[in-house]
């Protein structure tokens, strides 16, 4: 909160007060934490680590809420805690309107929270879940550095997470410079800096970087979104190793790029051939902003493309669900998944035709274990019924068939804005205070991998 405070005595706006109030309130609740705890030191244990990331991933976005309500008195709880939480899990989702009328400091503090959850989702996925053992992030104990291989929750942790984090400042860093030269302002590059490599999607204007209509803007968003999109552990063997290779070599990634560009010449072939745009360049620029955009999950938006033709914001909707990589800080269920997927399938193809062959699933030129397999069909499983589910007690409420899939899909894989109702050109705050609930939790439950948060509800976590 020193941050948004920084900027607020700057500046001098109105909500600085509101900051004072909400870290003498956070710092006394962590305090008497800390006093009741402090007796009681054992090594956590996977069960803790399950319940631990879910009560930070829970507890700390209800404290961000302090701020927002502070400075807004008529805000509720509700729409503050969505708030928090689509900025902390960077889906981009907001309640807010007329951003440019908020005080510098409250918009600082919204995007700033989605560096502060793009930290924390970089360590949780690449550190902490391939020691729990949830879907299949245990490829990252053959693919990664030594700190991060079959450790328990250590101090190796915080070695591996400083050596990530630092990619992510330089990379962070590198954005902002990069935004302030193509003619943001600073406090501007700040703030889409933090949402562009967090890729979480808040802005400080309601039409997003359609207020600048730039292509230089558009070209800088458009470059380090794809390079947050990539597992942040490459970048870290890069580092260590000074070679490209391990990046150049990675099938994740390779994949990655090319889903990626091979929607953005579908979607442009198809407008051209609707005569949606009447300039080329024109088209080709708001196509590959916008595919860039939702298929690693960002959520910025420069035009309308709900207007397009249907087939086009589908299919980009659809790209968003899977397109970025493992260990990155975009949302879905991750490229990785959906070549183990298609590679398993291929696999069982081959095998009715030939039943004895052998065939192993290879990534990266490692034979995948039939436990990551199992697991990664397992996610699929859960994924699909939690879509399933949260759509079916959004249509309980009320909702359209198009805005309740859309919602539940947009927001359980931290995509931002959905369609309909919950449209690029509209946001989540026409919804009630239930069905803001409903996406609340499908946000805590995409970033956290599913599973994580699902064996809580299971009677054999609690067992003895």
């Amino acid at each position: 909160m020193l941050v948004p405070l920084a900027f607020a005595w700057g500046g001098m706006d109105e909500a600085r007060f509101a900051y004072d109030d909400a870290i003498l309130v956070t710092a006394a609740s962590g305090l008497v934490l800390w006093a009741g705890g402090r007796r009681f030191k054992r090594e956590l244990q996977p069960r803790d680590g399950f319940l631990l990331v879910t009560l930070v991933w829970t507890v700390l976005p209800a404290f961000a809420t302090l701020p927002l309500m502070l400075y807004l008195p008529g805000l509720s709880f509700t729409d503050a805690y969505f708030e928090a939480m689509s900025a902390f899990t960077a889906t981009g989702a907001t309640v807010f309107t007329q951003l440019e009328m908020l005080p510098l400091s409250i918009n600082v503090w919204r995007c700033f929270l989605q560096m502060v959850g793009g930290l924390g989702i970089i360590v949780l996925v690449v550190a902490v879940l391939p020691l729990l053992g949830v879907g299949g992030s245990q490829l990252f104990k053959a693919e990664t550095p030594g700190p991060m291989k079959e450790a328990k929750l250590t101090p190796r942790i915080a070695e591996t997470a400083r050596g990530l984090w630092v990619v992510y400042f330089v990379l962070s860093a590198a954005c902002m410079l990069a935004y302030r030269a193509a003619g943001m302002s600073w406090a501007d590059a700040f703030m889409h800096s933090c949402a562009t490599v967090g890729l979480g999607g808040f802005s400080s204007y309601d039409n997003g970087f359609g207020h600048w209509n730039s292509p230089l803007l558009d070209t800088v968003a458009m470059v380090f979104m794809l390079l947050a999109g990539i597992n942040f552990a490459r970048y870290f063997v890069v580092w260590r190793t000074r070679s490209l290779r391990p990046l150049l070599t990675c099938t994740e990634a390779r994949w990655y790029l090319g889903w990626i560009a091979a929607t953005i010449a579908v979607i442009a072939v198809y407008l051209s051939v609707n005569r949606t745009f009447s300039d080329p360049w024109q088209m080709l620029r708001h196509v590959s902003f916008h595919v860039v955009s939702l298929a690693t999950t960002t959520g910025f938006v420069s035009a309308d493309y709900e207007q397009w033709p249907l087939f086009a914001p589908v299919l980009m909707f659809m790209l968003g669900c899977f397109a970025s990589c493992a260990g990155s800080t975009g949302g879905g269920i991750k490229m990785v998944r959906m070549i183990l997927l298609l590679k398993q399938a291929q696999h069982e193809l081959v095998r009715i035709v030939h039943p004895r062959v052998v065939n192993p699933v290879l990534l990266n030129g490692q034979v995948v274990p039939q436990t990551v397999l199992a697991a990664v069909l397992a996610y699929m499983l859960i994924y699909g019924g939690s879509l399933i589910g949260l759509t079916l007690l959004l249509l309980l409420s009320g909702l359209d068939l198009v805005t309740a899939f859309s919602a539940i899909v947009a927001c359980v894989n931290n995509i931002g804005p959905g369609l309909g109702e919950v449209g690029p050109s509209v946001n989540f705050q026409g919804l009630t205070d239930y069905q803001t609930w409903i996406c609340t939790f499908g946000m805590l439950l995409g970033r956290l991998e599913l599973l994580t948060v699902m064996v809580l509800f299971t009677p054999q976590f609690w067992r003895k």
